[in-house]
């Protein structure tokens, strides 16, 4: 038995000296004294090795380093999974996302660099398959290298699919295919800097000497404190003046988005060298117009912050918020990932920005 040649035997733990009322394993006619100091040595390792030996083959238990999110929306199943869950700064890591589709579902995987133009992507391996029952099973893999320690986030991935079974609506009316989003995946990496380790700071400075005082310093006070009265009243007068003056003009966020939209319309069409510059003055266009028109800090928040925000405002509908995470993040592939777009993508993104512009730019914000 396995588990009898673990314990006792040539092969087992059971001391040299055997057990009491048993013959020693060294066999008759020998004695402790005789035997080799050998037999000790592997006694010994043995005692120390076998928990080892337990939890390697006796339990089959394993502990995985990964993490992992599930989502589903009706037929289609996506499993979201990152490893190590606890990287050090300078460790890829790797990002797969799986989607499963039953028999007559066309899953539509999310673009490459989807939501990723934080990270270096080192490899990417994309595959799929038919499983049991006719099932389609996408698979994406992705190498990434995290950009800085600290805590960091996979953003939603929006997985698209089609219904072509029978009697059932292919996608949703005014729409070409359903939508799924995954969950964020959350994760810290670790710096490479050990505990414990100080920064090598200079000692603080010693106390500055008393200021000299200035002969006749009672006096000369006065005076400036009246001329910086005097400054700051002028300021003041003149940004009332000219606030009144432009107040009966101002322009709403609506109309100011629109002529800069316009403005841009007129433009040449940019070149292949051109359109990095482009696509960051309309992508601009538009985050402005979230800042003055919904209160949501666009302009200095990275594409996920955003669509982070921008879920938890009720001034936004649930297609608005789709048009937003697919404009900018394709906005951010041009940017930072060297996506090349055509003159026919440049046309569709003036159009989307303008359609935008006029289905949210007539009411006000239910929060003011």
């Amino acid at each position: 038995m396995k588990w009898r040649k673990l314990l006792g035997g040539p092969g087992g733990i059971i001391p040299p000296g055997g057990v009491q009322g048993q013959s020693p394993w060294w066999g008759p006619g020998r004695s402790p004294e005789n035997s080799s100091a050998r037999g000790w040595i592997r006694y010994f390792l043995r005692i120390l090795f076998f928990p080892v030996a337990l939890l390697w083959g006796g339990t089959g238990l394993a502990v995985t380093d990964e993490i992992t999110k599930f989502s589903q929306r009706g037929p289609v199943t996506a499993r979201v999974t990152l490893a190590p869950a606890k990287p050090r700064l300078g460790d890829a890591i790797t990002l797969t996302l799986e989607v499963e589709g039953e028999k007559g579902i066309e899953v539509l995987m999310p673009e490459f660099g989807q939501s990723l133009g934080r990270f270096a992507i080192v490899d990417f391996v994309p595959g799929e398959k038919t499983g049991e029952g006719g099932k389609t099973v996408a698979r994406q893999r992705y190498t990434l290298q995290p950009p800085m320690s600290g805590e960091q986030h996979i953003p939603s991935l929006i997985i698209g699919f089609i219904d072509r079974r029978p009697g059932n609506r292919p996608a949703p009316e005014g729409e070409d295919a359903y939508e799924l989003l995954t969950e964020r995946l959350t994760f810290a990496v670790a710096s490479v800097i050990p505990k414990g380790v100080e920064a090598d700071l200079k000692p603080p400075m010693g106390s500055l000497a008393p200021l000299a005082r200035w002969e006749g310093e009672g006096q000369g006070w006065w005076w400036l404190l009246l001329l910086l009265l005097l400054v700051v009243a002028g300021v003041a007068g003149w940004m009332f003046w000219r606030g009144r003056r432009t107040g009966s003009v101002r322009k709403s966020p609506f109309e100011i988005a629109s002529i800069r939209l316009q403005l841009l319309k007129k433009e040449p069409r940019p070149t292949p060298e051109e359109m990095d510059a482009f696509f960051v003055q309309l992508s601009d266009i538009v985050r402005h117009y979230l800042e003055a028109r919904f209160h949501i800090r666009a302009p200095e928040k990275t594409t996920e912050e955003f669509f982070d925000a921008a879920a938890g405002s009720p001034d936004l509908t649930a297609e608005h918020r789709g048009f937003l995470f697919r404009f900018l993040e394709f906005s951010d592939q041009v940017k930072f990932a060297r996506h090349q777009p055509t003159l026919e993508h440049v046309d569709q993104a003036l159009a989307a920005a303008e359609n935008f512009l006029r289905q949210t730019g007539q009411e006000e914000p239910a929060h003011g």
